[in-house]
C-alpha cells in the first residue's frame, strides 16, 4: 500500500489515512503540503518535528474513547443502535464470541 496525494478532497466522514483510491492511501492538499514541508526538513528539525508529534499524539490518545463514552451516554449518538444490541441479546439473537471467533 502507498500514499498518494489527492485533491479530491477528505472522504466524507473518514480521516485521510482511511481513504482508499485503487489501494492507495490518499491525503488531502494540505497534508500532502505538510508531507512535503517535513520532508524538506533538516535531519535535526525532522527528529524535532516528529517528537513534538509523539508528544501530541499522547496527548489525544484518549479523545476517541470519550467521544465513544460521550456517543454511548442516554441521548448520545449510539443510543438507538444500543438499544438495538440490548434487545438483540434479550431476545437471544446473539451468539457467544467464543462461537464467533477462531481461536485457533
Amino acid at each position: 500500500m502507498s500514499f498518494k496525494g489527492g485533491a479530491g478532497g477528505p472522504a466524507r466522514g473518514l480521516p485521510w489515512r482511511h481513504r482508499m483510491l485503487d489501494n492507495e492511501m490518499v491525503m488531502t492538499t494540505k497534508v500532502e503540503k505538510i508531507a512535503e514541508q517535513v520532508k524538506a526538513l533538516l535531519e535535526d528539525e525532522r527528529e524535532e518535528f516528529l517528537s513534538w508529534l509523539v508528544d501530541f499524539e499522547i496527548e489525544h490518545s484518549d479523545d476517541w474513547d470519550k467521544e465513544i463514552a460521550r456517543d454511548s451516554q442516554p441521548g448520545g449518538r449510539l443510543e438507538r443502535v444500543l438499544g438495538r444490541v440490548h434487545k438483540d441479546i434479550a431476545q437471544g439473537r446473539t451468539k457467544p464470541l467464543s462461537e464467533v471467533l477462531d481461536n485457533s
